[in-house]
């Protein structure tokens, strides 16, 4: 089991390394040229700055079994092709179950900012959401998941 954390705006990164570091894993940060995030602890891969770059990167080194840690919904469904179990920042645990509705939300949240209107933003992060984050990664970590 590898820990993979598609770092660019990630608020996780240090519990997360802090989590693999703790339980012997390795861990690998994939950012862009815009986020050089370095950690002791974590490798880091740094690759060109583009669209889905750094999507592609963890993608392709994410293998059944792995951890990936990320925000994106697109990213997340194919590291579940490839049978990894993927967390949020939040600890939501994505799934063959849930996936589908949450890119039909995205999608339809992106229509809805191409055609003018506004969508809810995320409220500000608080220490709730990093311990609930911590609590569910080291279910992954342990084996308690489902």
């Amino acid at each position: 089991m590898k820990i993979f954390i598609d770092a660019d705006g990630c608020p996780v990164v240090d519990i997360t390394v802090r989590t693999a570091v703790k339980n012997g894993l390795e861990c690998t940060i994939i950012c862009d040229t815009a986020h050089s995030i370095q950690r002791d602890g974590a490798e880091t891969i740094i690759v060109d700055k583009g669209a889905d770059s750094a999507d592609l990167r963890l993608v392709n080194l994410i293998g059944h079994g792995d951890i990936a840690v990320t925000q994106d919904y697109g990213l997340a469904a194919m590291c579940l092709s490839k049978r990894a179990v993927v967390i949020d920042q939040d600890g939501r645990i994505y799934s063959d179950e849930n996936i589908s509705g949450l890119l039909e939300f995205r999608a339809v949240s992106a229509k809805i900012r191409r055609s003018g209107g506004r969508t809810k933003g995320k409220a500000k992060r608080n220490a709730r959401q990093d311990r609930d984050f911590e609590t569910a990664l080291a279910g992954l970590v342990s084996g308690d998941h489902k």
